[in-house]
């Protein structure tokens, strides 16, 4: 037997939502589709979508010293385009460079990290 569900829904824990949830529309060019005080979703249509919850204690961690316990990888066409979009963003690289053929490392304004992978 397996969970019924309707819908798979990431969220994303940070200080400042309206802000994190901005970072990524303009990242992905997704939509904001509910908005609430502590509580902002972005979705590129019914089934894919992420939120990002209020949380004014977050602390981001720091990897590699901290370990990650989650985190997000958006596969592209393009690793040297997308880098510069994200970096024109406000995204941080986080990694040393060395795997840069196959994938790279950033951190978000609120400071959770994400991967560019090739395709």
């Amino acid at each position: 037997m397996s969970l019924a569900t309707t819908r798979f829904l990431p969220v994303l824990d940070c200080p400042d939502p309206r802000a994190l949830a901005d970072f990524y529309r303009r990242l992905l060019g997704w939509t904001i589709t509910n908005e609430r005080e502590n509580w902002v979703e972005l979705a590129r249509d019914d089934s894919t979508a992420i939120a990002f919850q209020r949380d004014p204690d977050f602390t981001p961690r720091h990897w590699p010293a901290d370990g990650v316990h989650a985190h997000l990888d958006f596969h592209v066409p393009d690793l040297d385009e997308a880098e510069r979009l994200v970096l024109g963003l406000d995204a941080l690289r986080a990694d040393d460079g060395s795997n840069k053929s196959t994938f790279r490392v950033f951190r978000d304004p609120a400071g959770h990290y994400f991967c560019l992978c090739a395709e």
